[in-house]
């Protein structure tokens, strides 16, 4: 067998081994490789041909028995070393790899200090795990998102980087391979151990039904079920359907009760607080309210500390159910193409109990492993369900042997029956048509996903702004918020009249004397000239912080003469409330300041522009038209038509937008410091 001289010496290994898994000779690989690439297109020819060795060989791998290869290291070693060819296919990424190595080392020396809540990480990532990697190659987060393109058994390409942020924080973003063989391993373990899951008592699971997860046997923690004054301990199995809670009998489990999972709409689990005589003491429980069941279902999982088995629990349920939703919402009716949302979130489950099992010490976030549960709530997460939506009706579960489906069923997981066969031969021929676009489709999904973490980076910086105001006391929150609405303390109380209809007779004034202005058609030129004079104002504002270089910060002083004792005693819940008003009030003040002075500059932009826009139209359009369209529309939109028509994406860009605004520092200075 030749070398490549252009393919830099992992590459050159990797392709050999490939061709000697396809059974071919390098020669026909790069022949048959050439017929097909066009020149010009985006990446090298090395990491061109790197990606066509490897997506050829995945195949052959996944047709095999996937499971003995992981055990006897052939698989992860593989794998592992696409990873390094994709991330170095060029002959001259030798010498760059050596210098890197060299880089790395320096790195680990300089960050050798954890975050508080790593300080307790596991004893492989901490202290061995840099003993058996400092010299070795080490995998990076584009190549081992770039695997699970190919491959997802490792990590599903949607939330790719989000899991090796988690896996890797230890050990400085880098992926080493005793890690990685470790945690594919851990994935083998959990899948065994959920076949080895008995099925619940007085249930027969669907063909697709998988066992994810079970606590409360004579092996695992205890988990209580609370029915009002009394409490049952028994044993609880969560699957991609439901959850089952079988109570304890004197010899045997009682039959199960069935959780549906599947329903959208009332149902719905939330934490909750248990105790004795009903004392909202313990804060371990979650609670099922659904219309099936009166009181709701309680059940607890007791433990000496956090509440950590609750949020692990608590969050796998609302993975499964976000999952039904979103099949439900984007009409994945095919078994085929359901299913391959089902393996995508039974794998993600599968990869969160090996990653804990990794990490005891200090469990990883799940949503960084969960696909519904983390873009439910990151910004823009919506889009990137879109995109999934979209690969999962077009591409769906094909012959392909390295779906995340095919990858359950090769993975041993016997108990899944046919579902593909269902379809039959037509349906799944059409299906592959459609999968020519896959790599299309795979760039806007990562596109979709990078702009998420590009949003979430940005909205984490401006909240980063809010943390030191909001840990300020009642008398510093009082007095921030007195500072800050001095300019509007006359004028906001007499607006509040107006609005609330806290005296009638004003209020028909001030309606009056609008109608009066609208009749005149003087609103829209008088709307656009105080537009237009506060874009001078805030233009004006910013090119004197530019000049003077002055750091925007609110000055504030404070007296106190109250006592600490007399301070408590004031304060109680009553005040505790307004103080988390004064906070978010002062916040919403600061984000507008943060507007006006053009710390935020992007959002400064955005709303300058926009009054510009609208200072244009008003000077236009007849105001008469803009009042009974509002008028129209305000109407419209408080019916029971509105509420239906309502778009809630657009609520959810307009928090998103408000959030990622930072604002600027609060300085506060006690009056004894004058």
């Amino acid at each position: 067998m030749r070398k490549m001289k252009h393919l830099s010496s992992i590459a050159n290994d990797v392709v050999l081994r490939c061709s000697q898994e396809l059974g071919l000779t390098i020669d026909e690989m790069v022949e048959e490789f050439e017929h097909q690439w066009k020149p010009g297109s985006e990446g090298t020819y090395s990491k061109k041909f790197v990606e066509f060795c490897n997506s050829k060989v995945v195949s052959r791998v996944c047709d095999r028995n996937i499971p003995e290869r992981i055990k006897d290291g052939s698989f992860t070693r593989l794998t592992f070393d696409m990873m390094l060819a994709w991330q170095q296919p060029d002959a001259n990424d030798n010498e760059s790899h050596q210098e890197a190595v060299g880089k790395e080392s320096e790195d680990k020396r300089i960050q050798s200090t954890l975050s508080p809540e790593q300080d307790d990480i596991s004893l492989f990532y901490s202290d061995i795990m840099p003993l058996l990697a400092d010299h070795e190659p080490s995998v990076g987060e584009d190549a081992f998102v770039y695997l699970a393109s190919i491959i997802p058994l490792h990590v599903d390409v949607i939330n790719g980087r989000y899991t090796f942020e988690t896996l890797t924080a230890p050990t400085g973003h880098q992926l080493h391979f005793p890690a990685y063989d470790m945690f594919v391993k851990e994935i083998l373990k959990c899948m065994k151990h959920l076949q080895k899951q008995a099925t619940p008592k007085g249930v027969e699971l669907a063909d697709d039904e998988i066992i994810l997860h079970v606590e409360g046997t004579m092996a695992s923690q205890r988990v209580v079920r609370h029915i009002k004054e009394t409490s049952w301990p028994g044993r609880l199995t969560l699957t991609n359907y439901g959850l089952y809670f079988e109570a304890a009998g004197i010899i045997n489990y009682e039959d199960a009760l069935k959780i549906d999972l599947t329903k959208d709409g009332a149902s719905s689990a939330k934490p909750i607080s248990t105790g004795p005589w009903g004392a909202p003491l313990f804060d371990k429980a979650i609670v099922y309210e659904s219309p099936d069941f009166e009181d709701g279902i309680i059940l607890e999982f007791p433990e000496m500390t956090s509440s950590t088995r609750r949020d692990h629990w608590l969050m796998l349920v609302k993975e499964v159910t976000l999952m039904h939703q979103f099949l439900k919402k984007n009409n994945v009716q095919a078994p085929s193409q359901a299913w391959e949302v089902h393996s995508r979130t039974i794998l993600g489950i599968i990869r969160l109990h090996a990653a804990r099992e990794m990490l005891r010490i200090s469990p990883p976030d799940p949503k960084k492993f969960l696909i519904f549960s983390l873009f439910e709530e990151v910004p823009k997460g919506d889009f990137v369900l879109e995109e999934l939506a979209e690969i999962s009706v077009k591409v769906g579960a094909t012959k392909n042997p390295c779906s995340a489906s095919s990858i359950l069923r090769n993975m041993n997981m016997d108990q899944l029956g046919n579902i593909l066969e269902e379809e039959g031969e037509a349906k799944c021929k059409e299906i592959v048509k459609e999968t020519d676009h896959k790599e299309e489709m795979l760039a806007s999904l990562e596109s979709a996903v990078n702009q998420t973490r590009e949003e979430e980076r940005e909205i984490e910086k401006a909240k980063a702004t809010t943390t030191e105001l909001e840990e300020e006391g009642i008398t510093e929150s009082v007095a921030v918020l007195m500072e800050l609405m001095r300019p509007l303390q006359d004028a906001l109380p007499w607006f509040q009249e107006v609005l609330y209809w806290e005296r009638p007779s004003r209020t028909l004034c001030v309606l009056a004397i609008i109608i009066i202005i609208v009749y005149n058609e003087w609103v829209g030129k008088g709307i656009a000239a105080c537009l237009i004079w506060l874009v001078v104002k805030m233009a004006q504002n910013r090119q004197k912080m530019v000049q003077t270089k002055k750091e925007d910060a609110v000055t504030v002083s404070t007296e106190s003469d109250q006592t600490v004792t007399e301070s408590i005693v004031s304060a109680q819940y009553g005040l505790i409330r307004l103080h988390q008003l004064m906070q978010h009030v002062n916040i919403t003040i600061m984000k507008l300041r943060s507007i006006y002075t053009s710390k935020a500059t992007k959002h400064a932009n955005m709303v300058m522009a926009s009054m510009l826009a609208l200072a244009s139209f008003f000077a236009v359009v007849p105001f008469k038209l803009v009042i009974i369209f509002g008028t129209i529309y305000c109407f419209v939109m408080t019916s029971s038509i509105g509420k239906r028509m309502s778009n809630d994406q657009s609520n959810r860009r307009m928090k998103e937008w408000w959030d990622s605004i930072p604002i600027v520092p609060v300085r506060v200075l006690d009056s004894s410091s004058k």
